[in-house]
C-alpha cells in the first residue's frame, strides 16, 4: 500500500489549505483513515481520523472547529480542509490507514503511512 499526501504549502495565518492523501494498492475503504502532524522539534500528534464509512470523525483539540477530515471511498482518498490556519499549525502532516474501522488516533494504530506534506503558516 502507498500513501501519497499532497496539497501542503505556505500560507498566511488565517489562510485555508485542503491536504488530500490518495492511496494505491489496496483498497482502503474497510480503514479507519486519519491525518498526524510533526513540527520541528517536536513528536508527531494525532490531528483527525474518520471512521470507515465516514460516519464518525474524531479531532484534536487544538484543531477542533477549525479542521474538518473527510474521505471519497470511490477515489480511495482522504482530505483534510484546513481553515483559519495558525502559525503553530506548521508541520509535516502525515496521513495513515488503521486497520480499526471506527475512528483511531493512536500512531501504532495504524499500519501505512504517506510519506509527509510540509504546511508552513506565516505569522
Amino acid at each position: 500500500v502507498q500513501l501519497q499526501a499532497s496539497g501542503g504549502g505556505l500560507v498566511q495565518a488565517g489562510g485555508s489549505l485542503r491536504l488530500s492523501c490518495a492511496a494505491s494498492g489496496r483498497i482502503l475503504s474497510s480503514y479507519a483513515l486519519g491525518w498526524f502532524r510533526q513540527a520541528p522539534g517536536k513528536e508527531r500528534e494525532f490531528v483527525a481520523s474518520i471512521a470507515w464509512n465516514g460516519g464518525s470523525t474524531y479531532y484534536a483539540d487544538s484543531v477542533k472547529g477549525r479542521f474538518i477530515i473527510s474521505r471519497d471511498n470511490a477515489k480511495n482518498t482522504v482530505y483534510l480542509q484546513m481553515n483559519s490556519l495558525k502559525p503553530e499549525d506548521t508541520a509535516v502532516y502525515y496521513c495513515a490507514a488503521s486497520r480499526f474501522t471506527g475512528w483511531a488516533t493512536k500512531n501504532y494504530e495504524h499500519d501505512y503511512w504517506g510519506q509527509g506534506t510540509l504546511v508552513t503558516v506565516s505569522s
